[in-house]
């Protein structure tokens, strides 16, 4: 079965696209959790991380490009972004197609870890 974001890439599913080209999508997220909050998605659909592979290689770099751009485009850059991929259900992803959060436009407070 394809992912949501694999309907979104196909075009079954409308979205606010900011960004595509043949290797990926990027879409503003329809439930933001900061002022910019956009998923940067490859087409290829590959569930998790551990699932990728060397040949994935130029499409996950191309992720972090097309984020510093992002960044610039939304005036982001300068004063900072997060960057975030889960990977399986205690990582807390829920749609298993691997893709990029970026969150910014405020102050993201620091990653709370907890201790033993």
């Amino acid at each position: 079965m394809a992912s949501v974001f694999t309907k979104i890439i196909n075009r079954e599913i409308p979205s606010k696209i900011v960004y595509e080209d043949d290797l990926v999508i990027a879409f503003h997220d329809i439930d933001p959790v900061a002022p910019v909050h956009i998923l940067i998605v490859p087409k290829k659909e590959i569930p998790t991380v551990n699932d990728v592979t060397e040949a994935d290689e130029l499409a996950l770099g191309r992720l972090f490009t097309v984020a510093a751009r992002i960044a610039r485009e939304h005036n982001i850059a300068e004063s900072g972004y997060r960057l975030i991929v889960n990977c399986n259900k205690d990582g807390g992803q829920e749609v298993f197609h691997v893709h990029m959060h970026l969150l910014g436009g405020e102050r993201i407070g620091p990653i709370r870890v907890r201790s033993k």
